[in-house]
């Protein structure tokens, strides 16, 4: 197949020499020319993943409708939040029967919309069958490794999701099928936000316990606005839910985890965030999600402290006691 990514962080660069190692004709978009040129020279992302040799096959460009256009299937690997400006850019050049797979994780500021939502919203011509997302417990720099790694790949058309799992599949990479789009993209979006709290957890020294109960509850919070939003609850519990909310609450490869870290530390959120190369998404996940959920009237307190902490400078050690001294209640899952 004929392939374009977009975006050359540390995911798009290692799918991009996943599906080069595939025999598939691939090509990498990224947004600074400068470092499509020196992967172009040196076959590596210095910035993002310097430890993986590119392919020779791997054809990397500046040039976002060069990634675009005669592709068979088309890979979304911006952060979320660029989605929609990145797309308007290439507006007609994607062939009208493509595939259109995102990777990305998060939803948008102010519109409150997902990544399918944002993409059909943009591309109507589109249809819905045409589009699938990729998501789980998949670290970048692991994947690189080729260390065993398992995703799932969601499409309300089966011969689109079974497409993405071909495509995609090797001996170290494996990928289940789904037609639950709407609870894989939340999933993946929502899990980083708790793991901002995991982090702050592990920066307070709040121990083992607290962090449990953390994942727990705010699993539970993931399920409740999924099914507002008409998501299978079952999703919650495999590997674009559970699966995903575990490696990133408890890897050291998460930028999300670490941005917690340093603020139950005691550093100022702006301070940690600007020091950072890479996008931890779920900083701006978190806005959205808490505007979502007042919306909604669904109940996330997690969600709500989080956003305090974040965005109103509120003291992790505050917003701790506040949920552990809410009223009593029955543990209930339906």
């Amino acid at each position: 197949m004929n392939i374009g990514i977009l975006g050359a962080g540390s995911w798009g660069t290692t799918l991009a020499a996943l599906l080069c190692e595939k025999n598939h004709n691939v090509t990498l978009w990224s947004y600074d020319a400068r470092d499509a040129a020196n992967m172009r020279t040196e076959r590596r992302n210095t910035v993002y993943l310097p430890g993986l040799l590119l392919p020779d096959a791997l054809a990397v460009t500046e040039d976002i409708r060069e990634a675009v256009a005669g592709m068979d299937m088309l890979v979304i690997s911006t952060p979320s939040q660029f989605v929609r400006p990145v797309l308007k850019d290439v507006d007609g050049a994607l062939p009208g029967d493509a595939i259109v797979v995102n990777v990305a994780k998060g939803i948008e500021n102010g519109s409150l919309l997902r990544v399918s939502q944002v993409v059909h919203e943009l591309w109507p011509q589109m249809t819905a069958g045409q589009y699938a997302v990729l998501s789980g417990p998949s670290h970048a720099e692991e994947v690189s490794q080729k260390r065993p790694t398992t995703v799932v790949a969601a499409s309300s058309n089966p011969r689109t999701a079974r497409t993405v799992i071909e495509t995609f599949m090797t001996d170290s990479f494996r990928v289940y099928g789904s037609d639950d789009v709407i609870g894989v993209e939340l999933g993946g979006s929502l899990k980083n936000v708790i793991a901002i709290g995991a982090g702050i957890c592990d920066g307070s020294q709040f121990g083992d316990n607290t962090k449990a109960a953390l994942i727990t509850r705010g699993l539970a919070e993931i399920r409740r606005l999924g099914a507002a939003l008409n998501a299978d609850p079952h999703t919650f519990a495999g590997l674009s839910g559970l699966g995903d909310l575990i490696v990133t609450t408890m890897s050291r490869h998460s930028r999300n985890r670490h941005v917690g870290v340093e603020i139950g530390k005691g550093r100022p959120v702006r301070a940690v965030l600007d020091e950072m190369t890479m996008v931890a998404e779920g900083v701006d996940t978190t806005r959205s999600a808490h505007e979502l959920a007042l919306k909604l009237g669904v109940e996330m307190p997690i969600i709500h402290q989080m956003y305090s902490i974040l965005f109103e400078d509120k003291n992790p050690i505050l917003a701790t006691q506040e949920l552990m001294t809410r009223e009593a209640k029955h543990e209930d899952w339906s």
